[in-house]
């Protein structure tokens, strides 16, 4: 035991001489990652980050923590228990009781023990029976996977939000990215107007015309501008980023319409769903109850044993010179007989919330069915409606460069290029929305069926 002590010691006092150092590195990795995130951030890096950062994360992680210290606490109670005391004791007035006289049998009061005692005490207690005891012992590893299971079951919302915020945030940068081209080919098709109007080809509304189209165009694009850092915010939030440092996020739009594949003929499996196992646990944990209630009727039991040093005197100055020792050990054993009925009454409540629980097992495998038809269904139609865009869009760039050719060559009127252009414009902006919804639809698939993975 000595041993093991000054083994433990060792182990303390290197960890308070390593604890700076570790938090120092700590700290190092974070500003390290913090700045390779400033420069390039892909979805995968967003994750991660948030799976390392983000505040929810890091309570389930202390959750867990207190959990497990929580069940050893508990479970503490199965060692000896040591205790000592001790007690200094002076009376004003000594107690009296009555003796028989021995002579004459006559009662006499007379004056118990010393004016001044003092004790102390060591006591040793061992719980041999205990349905609290038992109940702790054979749920603490049900406690350890619900905290577990929380904490993926928060990890799993964290990588659905910040992937849904990082598309979201996507999607605006790829929205005004058109916007500047588009800008770049109205400024273009105002001076093209400008100098037709100006060698008497056309009239005035053609410039004009374009023009408006320009600003259109402008404003639009300053909307998408100023969403962009709110979006940032929002997607930082999510991760746990600092508000105030710099992130860059990056994309690949090839690989981003690779990730838009799913297999549509799986079959959803509410068991593993991360809701359906927490379930699960708290069901285990309620059968506990069930037995713990049932364990009512039976006896505690418990050994102990006791030192006792007693020291009396009536002079207080010479109360410690003579000790008067005692010992004794002892078992314990306590049996509730009648509660009025609680007994009973808190086994059929354990009972009842076992059985409410298997309602509650049917409610979320119906929601899951429901949960994954519906998600299912806007996966098959955001796609069908993407490769709709995309074909649009395919058209829409050929019916621009055949009409702003014919426009020039003087067959078209400048209306049918604004109509023609703000066709394009539209068809890749939707192009671009419909590959959001259909990653978004994607992930709800996906979090339906509990494939979500980090």
């Amino acid at each position: 035991m000595a041993f093991w002590g000054l083994s433990q010691m060792k182990k303390t006092l290197l960890y308070l001489l390593f604890l700076p150092g570790l938090f120092g590195a700590m700290d190092g990795l974070a500003q390290k990652t913090t700045d390779s995130l400033a420069k390039q951030a892909y979805l995968t890096d967003c994750i991660q980050y948030a799976l390392a950062h983000r505040p929810l994360v890091r309570q389930s992680i202390i959750d867990q923590e207190i959990a497990e210290r929580t069940v050893q606490s508990a479970l503490a109670a199965w060692y000896p228990q040591l205790g000592a005391g001790y007690n200094l004791q002076h009376y004003l007035k000594q107690p009296v009781t009555i003796f028989p006289d021995p002579t004459t049998g006559e009662p006499v009061p007379r004056v118990i023990g010393a004016r001044n005692t003092s004790t102390a005490s060591l006591s040793l207690t061992q719980s041999v029976f205990s349905r609290d005891l038992l109940l702790a012992s054979r749920t603490a590893d049900t406690y350890r996977v619900q905290a577990s299971q929380t904490t993926v079951r928060n990890k799993i919302d964290v990588v659905v939000n910040v992937s849904k915020a990082f598309y979201d945030l996507v999607l605006t940068q790829r929205q005004v990215d058109i916007l500047t081209e588009d800008i770049t080919r109205l400024q273009r098709s105002l001076q093209d107007a400008t100098n037709q109007y100006q060698s008497g080809i056309v009239d005035k509304t053609d410039p004009q015309r374009a023009k408006i189209a320009l600003n259109n165009s402008r404003a639009q694009q300053k909307q998408y501008r100023d969403l962009i850092g709110a979006k940032y915010q929002t997607l930082k939030q999510l991760m746990g980023y600092p508000p105030n440092d710099i992130l860059h996020v990056t994309y690949d739009t090839l690989q981003l319409v690779n990730e838009i594949a799913l297999d549509t003929n799986q079959r959803v499996n509410p068991r593993n769903r991360i809701e359906y196992q927490l379930l699960l646990s708290q069901g285990r944990l309620l059968e506990a109850n069930v037995r713990y209630n049932r364990w009512a009727y039976l006896p505690t039991v418990s050994a102990f044993g006791n030192y006792n040093l007693l020291y009396q005197n009536n002079a207080f100055g010479q109360l410690f010179a003579q000790t008067f020792p005692n010992s004794l050990i002892g078992l314990s054993v306590a049996l509730p007989i009648f509660q009025g009925g609680r007994r009973i009454q808190q086994t059929k409540i354990a009972e009842l919330q076992v059985q409410r629980l298997t309602w509650d097992e049917a409610e979320l495998t119906s929601a899951v069915d429901a949960e994954y038809a519906q998600a299912l269904a806007n996966y098959k139609g955001n796609l069908a409606a993407y490769q709709a865009l995309n074909e649009n869009l395919a058209l829409a760039e050929d019916v621009y460069r055949i009409i702003n050719l014919q426009y020039r060559n003087g067959i078209k009127t400048y209306l049918d290029v604004t109509i023609a252009e703000a066709d394009l414009r539209t068809a890749r902006i939707n192009v671009f929305n419909a590959l959001y919804q259909v990653l978004i639809s994607k992930l709800d698939v996906q979090q339906a069926l509990g494939e979500i993975t980090f």
